[in-house]
Order: C-alpha cells, then sequence, then structure tokens
C-alpha cells in the first residue's frame, strides 16, 4: 500500500500560526499543574516535620522509574467549587495509568497537601472514572489515601453534601465492593487521617497497609465522638495504626513510615500474576511516520472555520503513514480505514466535515467489519454533527445516524478517542465521546464540545423569533433586531466559552487534553492497556475479598 501524501504547507505563516497557538495552550494547562504542584509545595515544612512525603514523591517512589505514567483529569474541577486559578483544581486526587513492579496499574494518590485531601464532588468523579477504566481493562488499583472526609465547605456547588453527593459516594463503596467481586485487587496504604467514608475507602480495599504513628482510621474522631456520645480516646487508642494491626484487624500490614508503606505495596503488586504485557505479541514490526510528530501541532487553526484534511493528521500517527481507506470513492466527508500504530492494527474514523447518510452507513458498516475481525478503532473528531436539510432527511438521516450510534455503542472490540476539533450535536456522540464509552477519550486544545456552535445558535434564536413575529401578522422592529443582536452575541461569546477545550476538561468531558505531538504515543499507550485485559491473570468470586 501506498503511504499518504502530505501537502501540509510546513513553513507558511498559518502552519507558524497554529503552532504557536497549540504550544501557547498546551502552556496554559502545564500552569495550572504547576499551581497545583506549589499549593502542595507551600505544606513540605509541615510534611517535613510529621515525617511525611508530599503526595507527589509518594507517587514517585510508587512508580517503576522511568516507566510511562499517563494521568487522567489532572485539571478536573479548574475553576470550580471555589478553585481561582487552578490551585485547588484536580479534585485532591492524583490518578493515572502507570508500572508498579513491571506491571500495568491504576494509581490514585490522595492530595493531602491541598485542602486537606478532602472529598468534593469532583474527587467523586474522578474516583468513579478511575473505577470504570478499572472494570473494563481488570487493572489493580493502588491507592495512597490520606483525606480529611468530606468537604464540609462546598465551595461553589450551591448543593455539595446534598443527596445527590451522599448517594454518588455510595456508589464509590458500591463499586468498590464489585471490582473485589469481579476479581480486581485494590491495595491501599493508609497514610494519614481516614475518616467516616474515607475510613470505608480503606477498609473496602482487599490489601490495607497502615503506617505506624500515622494512620488515624475511624467512623468518628475524637472530637466527634466527645460531642456525639462523651466518650473520651485518643487518636491512636480510637484508630491508630497499631490498634488496627494488632486488636481490630483493619489492616494486614503495617508499616514504618510512609516510605516503607509504599515498598510493602509495591511487594504485594508483585505477588499478583505476572505483567499482562508480556502475553501479547504486536500484530506487526512498529514504523514510525514518514513525517514528525511535531508537525500535528501545525495541522489546526484556533479558527474552527479554516478547513483541513484529517489525512494530514493520521499520516503523522500511523505506522508508515499508511492509511488503507474503506469506500473512498464514497462521502468524503467521512473518512474510514485500517491503519497500524506502533504496530497494533486498528480502524481509523474521521471526518472532513458533517456526517451525511452515506457517511453514517459507511462508517456502520465500517464498524461491524471491524467488529468482527476484533480490530481496535481509534475515532478523531472532526465534524458540526449530522447534516441537516430536506435531501438529507429524506435520505434517511435520522434512521441511518442513529445506526451510526448503534454500531458505535455495540462496538465490542477497544473503542480509543481523540477530539482533534470539532465534535458537536449528535456527531459528538457518534464519534465515541465519552457518552459512548471510550476506553480512553483525550482532546487536542482545538477541541469543541457542544450541542451546536455558537454562531448557528444565535441564527436559530433570530429564525425562531421571526417565526414568532410572521404567525402573530407582524414583522421584527429595528429595535428588536439590535436586543436580539446583544443576545446573540452573549449567546455566541457563552457558547463558545462552555465549548472550549479547558471548560470540557475541567468538567471531565474526557480525560485530558494532550499535546498534539504526543497522539500516537498516547494511542498506543492506551491500545496496549486495553489489549492486555484478557491476560491479567486475576479471577472473580461471588463476594469479594471480606476482612473477617
Amino acid at each position: 500500500m501506498k503511504p499518504l501524501e502530505s501537502s501540509l504547507d510546513v513553513h507558511g505563516d498559518e502552519f507558524a500560526g497554529n503552532v504557536e497557538f497549540m504550544k501557547n495552550y498546551v502552556e496554559k494547562i502545564r500552569a495550572v499543574e504547576n499551581n497545583i504542584r506549589l499549593s502542595e509545595e507551600r505544606y513540605r515544612e509541615r510534611a517535613t516535620r510529621r515525617g511525611k512525603l508530599l503526595p507527589r514523591e509518594r507517587l514517585a517512589h510508587l512508580l517503576d522509574p522511568g516507566a510511562p505514567f499517563l494521568e487522567l483529569c489532572s485539571i478536573a474541577g479548574y475553576r470550580m467549587d471555589g478553585d481561582k486559578d487552578g490551585s485547588t483544581a484536580g479534585g485532591n486526587i492524583i490518578v493515572g495509568v502507570g508500572y508498579v513492579s513491571n506491571r500495568r496499574v491504576l494509581v490514585m494518590v490522595w492530595n493531602y497537601a491541598v485542602k486537606g485531601g478532602t472529598i468534593s464532588s469532583v474527587t467523586t468523579r474522578k474516583n468513579l472514572r478511575l473505577h470504570e477504566i478499572a472494570f473494563a481493562l481488570r487493572l489493580p488499583i493502588i491507592s495512597l489515601s490520606e483525606s480529611g472526609g468530606g468537604n464540609l465547605a462546598g465551595g461553589g456547588d450551591p448543593d455539595p453534601w446534598g443527596a445527590h453527593g451522599f448517594i454518588d459516594g455510595g456508589r464509590v463503596y458500591c463499586q468498590q465492593a464489585e471490582l473485589s467481586a469481579a476479581g480486581i485487587p485494590q491495595i491501599t496504604v493508609a497514610h494519614g487521617n481516614a475518616t467516616a467514608g474515607g475510613a470505608y475507602q480503606v477498609a473496602l480495599s482487599d490489601y490495607v497497609v497502615l503506617v505506624r504513628e500515622q494512620t488515624q482510621l475511624f467512623l468518628a474522631g475524637p472530637p466527634l465522638l466527645k460531642a456525639a456520645t462523651g466518650e473520651e480516646a485518643d487518636h491512636e487508642t480510637l484508630g491508630g495504626a497499631e490498634m488496627h494491626a494488632t486488636i481490630s484487624h483493619t489492616g494486614e500490614y503495617l508499616a514504618e513510615n510512609d516510605a516503607d508503606g509504599i515498598r510493602i505495596a509495591r511487594e504485594i503488586i508483585d505477588q499478583l500474576p505476572p505483567s499482562a504485557e508480556r502475553s501479547l505479541v504486536r500484530d506487526r514490526d512498529p514504523v514510525p511516520p514518514l513525517y514528525p510528530a511535531d508537525e500535528l501541532r501545525g495541522i489546526v487553526s484556533e479558527d474552527k472555520r479554516i478547513p483541513y484534511d484529517m489525512r494530514e493528521v493520521i499520516a503523522r500517527i500511523v505506522d508508515g503513514s499508511v492509511f488503507m481507506e474503506f469506500e473512498p470513492d464514497i462521502d468524503s466527508h467521512t473518512l474510514c480505514g485500517h491503519a497500524t500504530i506502533d504496530g497494533w492494527r486498528c480502524g481509523i474514523i474521521t471526518n472532513n466535515g458533517p456526517i451525511t447518510p452515506n457517511g453514517a452507513t459507511k462508517a456502520s458498516q465500517f464498524l461491524q467489519l471491524c467488529d468482527q475481525s476484533n480490530t481496535p478503532m481509534v475515532f478523531l473528531h472532526n465534524t458540526t454533527g449530522f447534516l441537516v436539510g430536506v435531501e438529507a432527511e429524506q435520505g434517511g438521516q435520522v434512521k441511518h445516524g442513529s445506526k451510526m450510534i448503534q454500531a458505535v455503542a455495540n462496538f465490542r472490540p477497544t473503542k480509543v478517542s481523540i477530539i482533534v476539533g470539532n465534535s458537536y450535536g449528535a456527531g459528538n456522540y457518534a464519534m465515541c465521546s465519552k457518552s459512548l464509552k471510550p476506553a480512553f477519550v483525550f482532546s487536542w486544545p482545538t477541541a469543541r464540545q457542544a450541542v451546536m456552535g455558537g454562531a448557528q445558535a444565535a441564527k436559530v434564536l433570530t429564525i425562531v423569533q421571526e417565526d414568532r413575529a410572521a404567525r402573530n401578522g407582524t414583522t421584527l422592529t429595528e429595535e428588536e433586531y439590535a436586543a436580539l443582536e446583544k443576545s446573540s452575541e452573549r449567546l455566541i461569546g457563552g457558547m463558545e466559552f462552555t465549548s472550549e477545550s479547558m471548560f470540557c476538561s475541567s468538567r471531565m468531558m474526557d480525560d485530558g487534553i494532550i499535546d498534539p505531538a504526543d497522539t500516537r504515543a498516547v494511542i498506543s499507550f492506551c491500545l496496549t492497556s486495553c489489549l492486555e485485559t484478557p491476560h491479567r491473570g486475576t479471577v472473580s468470586n461471588s463476594f469479594g475479598v471480606a476482612r473477617l
């Protein structure tokens, strides 16, 4: 097969402007992530005084040196729940996929250095997202726990600990029990405070490591105990590490300090079945693309009205830049085809415009063929949605669009999505956004997710007002048009803001924003993580592992 030929002008002003935008945007994200780290760093003196490692130091002790770590939802909660500049974003937990004792695992580090590691709605949502991945990929979860319990201050949520927050918290515990029964191990090091809900998170784990003179594990701490019952007890007697290790038997291992607790966690992982990755054999020998990865930063413009050919993106992420296009003469707006990424076979579905009835039909057939051959699917979003109009409707747009969504939803092999540009309306669903349950979904800085573009929404509003006036036998006055124009400006501005990449990522509409140059590496990491799943080696039981 012939490789794709690029026509991208990498020396032009447009390319340079696109690169500058991408780099600046990635720097904005890194600045938010750095603000979180600075918040952690301000806790260093107290942590050192108490003999504790900072959260990211704990993470570094846990992970295999030099092995990749894919952090997820790093800016979740950005400018939400009282966060002003990102310094308290992240939901007070660090989550991701990494390697421990040569095994791929999910990691959750409670960030006690920010707001005491208290639990907010964002914390719960990140926890539940981690569980989704664990269920789908059968990955063990290691939790380095230290939490002050529920954040009663609430931040910006008008009802932070009303029924919905309380019920979502209960889902975390339910799913911990289900994970255990499904044969997915959970190892928790209780580094410090674990009160009320935080205590259940620890105790529902399959393995619990306690840290001498640091663990404080109880449903009610000494002040609440005294207020509720009048009984007085110190922290160690009520819920210290030695008490739980020798009397209540809530933990299996007693560590001397933070580093020792993490060492024990690594040794527990080492007793699990060997790395699933060693059972995998790549479909082909990996071959780099013909074009440099950093050119991916120059393809897509900040101005979403400027078109581009998604073949230019494909040429820079697939092996040898070889793409076997499926039905190339049927509907140029929807691209489907076979490729290999880092040695792994995959299908690719992407867009160069709206999804037409023919495009939806082509994509649905391609999905069924890849399902038949157990070929993973990579979705690269770039669509304004399903095409509308008399011709499209008479061509069965609703029917064919529904069938495409049905095919995506029921597709059995691995699904990975990258939101490159526009991802509007039901096209967002059909291209496997988070609502259609891909294993992973990441965004580029140029990603946009919304029910429609702001300009289209404003035009709809104007037409509705004009039609209403016509039904009443009148027309809109100049003053009414002027008012509509102001409303349209507000609507466009609001929808542009709320569809923007960082806004969507902070609300966990994806698993994070990536530098376009990292796209091939991220897709390869995700595909490998998913393809390992049948080889994990652990087995399910009826009720999970009970601590008796």
